[in-house]
């Protein structure tokens, strides 16, 4: 059957396109046009149809979310499949129909459950987003740069150390935060790089020269811009350039950024779009298990050993309230702040949220645009970035998640 959306402004690759309607066939995008020039691709294959009215709202590919540990009161690192699947469901409702969970630093036993947890949620019968691998943030991080994870059970990226956990992980790992200036971190990219995982710098205090060596090594991305990572220090007096400044000038290095208003204020992201190529610029969630939840405690990690956190103002801050711990953001609120507090036009932050990370993960060949051939999963949604309507793989989500 073919699913034929009309009366849509359509974003594809930071732009709204002219044409009004797309055809879909199972799980595939096979036609692009006006609304008459779709009708008469119908009428000349004979074909049967269903009518969708997007009544002039958006449409555009799902959202893609590379960092996220959890949602709708669940941790992907719970120690089960359901915690895994009932906090990808929570982030389906607000149009993120591929996602990467995200690991915290642990140890070892505590990551290899998440892998097994995690193979046995791909396999079920649920309504879920793409689950497209796994994103590990951690355990090879700078104490100095720890943020909210425990430098008490942090790595060094040592050979040995990187080649234990992929071995248990290499089929599902897609892509590693890690320090690359601890001892090891440039030796483990050029390993990592060559099993096709796509590596990171977070929570690193590596300076301007440290991160010109390390995207010699595969390291193409920088983890949370601004949150955990060195900025300018004097040495001797002189100023030397941290990794906030040098994501700036390597146009090569693609950045995330937790876009919910609060780890970045509004000032600061319009800095960075004004300075980044918004070509190079992914929005992340990186939500803990209070994402869509309302104000009071909660815990930021897993159940068993996590931090007590405080959920108000739309972010999770320590108990004593005096510094953030984890957001709690959803990819739909990601698009609206860059629209309504960094003054960027909606077709660009929506490139941010789909076609950007799939680029940087390189598969912008199925996913992430309203493309001929491109995957048919697809969000319809208003000016506010209210979601309307989500399908996955041309299926729509009906089902109360």
């Amino acid at each position: 059957m073919i699913r034929f959306f009309f009366n849509a402004k359509i974003i594809s690759s930071g732009e709204i396109l002219k044409k009004n309607s797309i055809l879909i066939d199972d799980s595939k995008i096979i036609f692009i046009g006006t609304k008459e020039e779709c009708l008469d691709y119908i009428k000349k294959k004979k074909l049967d149809y269903e009518e969708i009215d997007c009544k002039d709202n958006y449409l555009s590919s799902g959202f893609i979310d590379l960092h996220c540990h959890g949602g709708g009161g669940y941790d992907f690192m719970d120690g089960d499949d359901i915690s895994i699947i009932k906090a990808s469901q929570l982030h389906l409702k607000h149009g993120t129909t591929s996602i990467y969970p995200t690991s915290m630093t642990s140890n070892n036993s505590s990551l290899f459950a998440f892998f097994k947890n995690y193979k046995k949620a791909i396999n079920t019968n649920e309504t879920i987003p793409n689950f497209l691998g796994l994103h590990l943030e951690g355990p090879f991080f700078s104490p100095k740069q720890c943020g909210a994870q425990d430098p008490n059970i942090m790595q060094l990226p040592t050979l040995e150390n990187v080649k234990a956990i992929w071995e248990k992980g290499k089929d599902i790992i897609k892509r590693w935060s890690i320090a690359p200036e601890l001892e090891g971190g440039y030796l483990s990219g050029d390993f990592l790089t060559s099993k096709n995982i796509h590596l990171s710098m977070g929570h690193s205090d590596a300076t301007y020269a440290q991160v010109k060596e390390a995207i010699k090594h595969g390291y193409s991305h920088v983890t949370h811009l601004y949150s955990g990572m060195s900025t300018i220090t004097r040495k001797g007096g002189f100023r030397v350039l941290g990794l906030v400044e040098s994501a700036y000038l390597f146009d090569q290095l693609s950045v995330e950024l937790i876009a919910d208003g609060k780890h970045l204020p509004p000032e600061l992201l319009q800095l960075i779009i004004k300075t980044k190529d918004n070509s190079k610029i992914c929005l992340i969630t990186d939500s803990m298990r209070g994402a869509g939840q309302g104000e009071g405690p909660s815990i930021l990690g897993n159940k068993k050993d996590g931090l007590k956190v405080f959920i108000e103002d739309e972010i999770a801050k320590t108990m004593d309230k005096t510094c953030f711990a984890g957001s709690v953001a959803t990819t739909d609120r990601l698009v609206r702040t860059m629209v309504q507090q960094a003054n960027l036009p909606i077709e660009k932050a929506v490139q941010m949220m789909n076609e950007n990370p799939a680029k940087f993960m390189k598969i912008d060949k199925s996913k992430g645009n309203v493309k001929i051939g491109l995957d048919a999963d697809l969000i319809i949604f208003d000016e506010d970035i209210n979601i309307k309507k989500i399908y996955i793989l041309g299926k729509e989500v009906k089902q109360k998640l």
